[in-house]
């Protein structure tokens, strides 16, 4: 009678478990594969690539987007009537949704270099697809209420193209171990040709892809100008309430040359500080006027204006979330705040010696001061005492009502050429930072045309708009502006030109390394000329990727292949596959013979 022993002896493999279970609910050795994913798995393996670049221009978009987180809700305030923070549950399901694709990405990446089957459960299917589909109707929903932000992206490469090359690079050279391992470990094919070509074409993209680089902040530190002027926008919104005398004061404590403000004229034609077409934002109008308060501001008299509280909406909304940074002395303040005037902000900006910047709003023609509005403007200038040349207003229109208004500062907040500035008498302009181009603003300056930019609230905006000589800045946070001393990265282009080359040529040698290192034993045995290998030895090594069942039929006829040729008796025959270990020892063999006579 003869006793057989194991061919296999099963190690246990907890990493891999803990990968194939977590993609696939397969915790089970026997539930695991290493054959061909099918047409369907590969499928959701591309939804699951989607959703991720998806997602991830979606992060990246609301992270560069918080310099106009304000604008947003307020956008938002104008198309549903209440005041919200809309910010936070987008922010909240991004960073959930990115982190969980994210993982599975990383899961389906570590299948696919273990040599497993893609096989994603049920429950992370579902999970994907959700993922998918509400980031799509987010980025449609951003499109339909705030599709000008878009223009944010383009203005943040400016700033980090350098960096998310470098990212970019270490990307496209780790994901070569992967497209080396499909390309040389498999028979050619038609498809494997497709692949490397594409990878190939990415690769050489992505080296290039500084040639397309337009970043101000890539210069001689020789030829860096001034620091630019910041301007209180509203003063600083974030400390306190917008437009109120409290916030003027604070944007000047924090280091701002000039003020701005919104201005609108009341029925008994007095001026006064007001963003909205309402008062229900910024005021308590809905209490003590509740049957007015969908009604326009303009039509308000100073008297009503004046009764109004307009600081204690910013301690229950809290829309810069810095309410639980005042101290109880600070919020009493704010708690306390009236609608300001004109004529008290303009007598502020004459005692600090700084200047204002006036968006003013023309009222209704059925306004009782629709005639005389620009009249009104002028008086509170002149009661305030300020000289006319410190004050700046937005261009009225129609051009008419630009003429009478003599001895003001006047500025465009639209993109004109050179030719319409000199014909319209403009001295300024006041441009979104989307439209303010490094181009355009040396061109400006050139011609003795001063430029402000807004909104510019991150230090990475004001750093480029600093490289590229803006002269000043419209700023809903002075305070953080004045902790910019010097762009937050500056570096000449014979020193960029340097690191981009060497990155290049860095990730190429360990690209050609992984190749090299992925086809090690092919060149190995085309050296050596395969004469130590027998038939069955060659034929394992190259079906790694036939069927489980097929290449346990090739390991035992290895087994008994190298037992027919003769081992020495202490000689160990030690086979490691994928799922297991098979190991069979002579000198154990000939022992059970002995005993079995």
């Amino acid at each position: 009678m003869v006793k057989h022993q194991p061919l296999q002896v099963y190690e246990k493999q907890v990493f891999v478990s803990f990968v194939t279970g977590i993609y696939g609910c397969r915790w089970k050795r026997y539930q695991r594969s290493q054959d061909d994913s099918s047409k369907w798995e590969c499928t959701w393996f591309v939804i699951l690539c989607s959703s991720f670049l998806l997602l991830l221009f979606w992060a990246y978009f609301w992270l560069v987007a918080q310099n106009d987180f304000n604008e947003f809700n307020w956008s938002v305030y104008n198309r549903s009537g209440e005041w919200r923070d809309e910010t936070i549950p987008i922010l909240a399901s991004t960073t959930v949704g990115f982190s969980y694709i994210t993982f599975l990405m990383i899961l389906a990446f570590f299948h696919i270099s273990l040599g497993q089957q893609l096989n994603l459960y049920w429950v992370h299917k579902i999970g994907v697809l959700a993922t998918l589909l509400t980031t799509i109707s987010g980025v449609v929903s951003v499109d339909d209420i705030w599709g000008d932000e878009w223009d944010i992206l383009l203005v943040s490469l400016q700033s980090t193209a350098p960096f998310l090359h470098i990212g970019a690079l270490a990307t496209v050279t780790a994901i070569s171990w992967l497209v080396a391992g499909y390309v040389v470990r498999r028979e050619r094919s038609n498809f494997q040709v497709v692949v490397l070509v594409t990878y190939i074409i990415i690769l050489v993209a992505v080296y290039l892809a500084p040639l397309s680089f337009n970043c101000p902040c890539i210069m001689d530190r020789h030829g860096l100008k001034p620091r630019p002027d910041i301007i209180g926008r509203r003063g600083a919104p974030m400390l306190a309430p917008e437009n109120t005398m409290l916030s003027f004061n604070r944007a000047l404590q924090h280091g701002a040359s000039s003020l701005e403000a919104d201005v609108t004229i009341s029925a008994d034609g007095i001026p006064f500080l007001m963003r909205d077409r309402t008062l229900r934002r910024t005021t308590d109008v809905s209490k003590v006027f509740p049957s007015r308060q969908n009604e326009d501001a303009s039509f308000f008299n100073w008297t009503e204006i004046r009764s109004l509280n307009a600081g204690q909406w910013f301690l229950e909304s809290d829309p810069y979330w810095t309410v639980d940074t005042l101290t109880a002395r600070e919020r009493s303040r704010i708690g306390n705040q009236t609608v300001c005037s004109l004529v008290e902000m303009l007598r502020l900006v004459s005692r600090s010696n700084s200047s204002a910047l006036l968006n003013i709003h023309k009222p209704p023609p059925e306004h009782p001061r629709s005639r005389n509005w620009f009249m009104d403007t002028l008086w509170a200038v002149q009661k305030a005492g300020i000289s006319q040349k410190r004050v700046r207003t937005v261009t009225w229109t129609p051009d008419t009502d630009r003429g009478r208004v003599r001895g003001l500062q006047q500025t465009a907040n639209e993109k004109l050429s050179v030719e319409e500035i000199r014909q319209r008498g403009i001295t300024s302009l006041t441009l979104h930072y989307s439209k303010a181009s490094h181009k355009d603003v040396q061109e400006y300056l050139a011609n003795n045309v001063s430029v402000t930019v807004y909104p510019v609230n991150e230090p990475w905006l004001y750093s480029i708009l600093w490289c590229s000589g803006v002269p000043s800045v419209s700023s809903d946070a002075p305070q953080v502006l004045r902790k910019v001393p010097y762009p937050i990265w500056l570096m000449s282009q014979t020193a960029y030109d340097f690191i981009w080359i060497s990155s290049d040529l860095v990730s190429l040698a360990i690209v050609i390394g992984i190749f090299c290192f992925q086809n090690y034993h092919t060149i190995r045995w085309r050296m050596s000329g395969m004469q130590n290998y027998n038939p069955e030895q060659i034929m394992l090594s190259a079906v790694t990727r036939q069927t489980s069942r097929d290449v346990n039929i090739m390991k035992e006829k290895l087994i008994f292949s190298e037992l027919n040729n003769g081992l020495s008796s202490t000689e160990e025959l030690s086979l490691y596959p994928e799922n297991g270990y098979a190991r069979y020892s002579h000198g154990a063999a000939e022992q059970n013979a002995k005993r079995s006579w």
